[in-house]
């Protein structure tokens, strides 16, 4: 039989050094504490965190000092199975892992008690029950390019500012004060009461979004796709107003609304 190659040339290509095949390392996360003792010590600091991730069927014992922390205290929890705990790590978590927030979140009635001593009109973006991450943060980043002061959102039920919410703020999540409550209804009769108009973005109202006044000390409440504003909240606002539309769907995705209300407030403002 034939030989397809030449002597030299099958000895030069069994000199050639083999390819090594590359491995990579997975990069640890900074966004995550893990372990029970580190995430006790981070509760017992008092530490803001977004979520406690718990392993489905942890040893109680193990559990037990922590779960005795965690009493009383207004931290998420989310059970789930270890495999979703692994995903995150490569660390031993014990059944364990915290996230923490890339921002340290703030309380509203400081900040609106400060802006009024500097004579500033304040214009706060109320957020309530938006959940999706990507909505949240795209929302950010409209507010931050409009001149939005503040954001106001409920501790309970919201998205938080997460990884994936910086990405989709394009950063604006550090440069816009971001404020939790506990009683959002309590923290608005707060703004009501230092001045600032309640106004209710909802397909309910009867008032286009273009014949409502935007200007001056304002606070802007914007609810969730699937139920709007809660209508405790709407009852509570000076002025409801809708954005009309002329198509057949007859909703907007939460951030296109948001976008399209703010800019309605920036355009009232530079015509005067």
């Amino acid at each position: 039989m034939e030989n397809k190659y030449p002597k030299n040339e099958r000895s030069e290509r069994s000199e050639r050094p083999e390819r090594k095949e590359k491995t990579y390392q997975r990069k640890e996360r900074t966004d995550i504490i893990f372990g029970i003792r580190a995430v006790l010590e981070a509760v017992h600091a008092g530490r803001e965190l977004n979520k406690i991730l718990i392993q489905k069927g942890i040893n109680k014992d193990l559990f037990e000092e922590l779960r005795a922390a965690l009493t009383g205290k207004n931290y998420f929890l989310q059970y789930v199975p270890n495999q979703k705990l692994d995903s995150l790590t490569t660390g031993n978590h014990q059944g364990v892992i915290a996230m923490i927030p890339p921002i340290s979140y703030q309380e509203i009635e400081p900040l609106i008690d400060q802006w009024l001593e500097e004579g500033k009109k304040p214009s706060v973006l109320v957020l309530d029950r938006i959940t999706d991450v990507r909505n949240f943060g795209a929302i950010i980043r409209s507010a931050e390019c409009m001149g939005v002061d503040a954001i106001l959102i409920p501790s309970k039920g919201s998205a938080l500012a997460t990884a994936d919410a910086m990405k989709a703020s394009a950063g604006a999540l550090n440069r816009l004060p971001i404020c939790k409550t506990e009683q959002l209804k309590q923290s608005l009769f707060y703004l009501q009461q230092s001045g600032l108009r309640l106004v209710a973005c909802t397909e309910k109202a009867l008032v286009p979004l273009h014949e409502t006044n935007l200007r001056g000390s304002v606070a802007i409440i914007m609810g969730s796709e699937e139920s709007g504003i809660t209508q405790d909240l709407i009852n509570m606002a000076d002025i409801s107003c809708k954005i009309p539309m002329k198509g057949a769907i007859s909703s907007l995705n939460v951030g296109v609304a948001t976008g399209m209300v703010l800019y309605e407030r920036t355009r009232q403002e530079l015509v005067g």
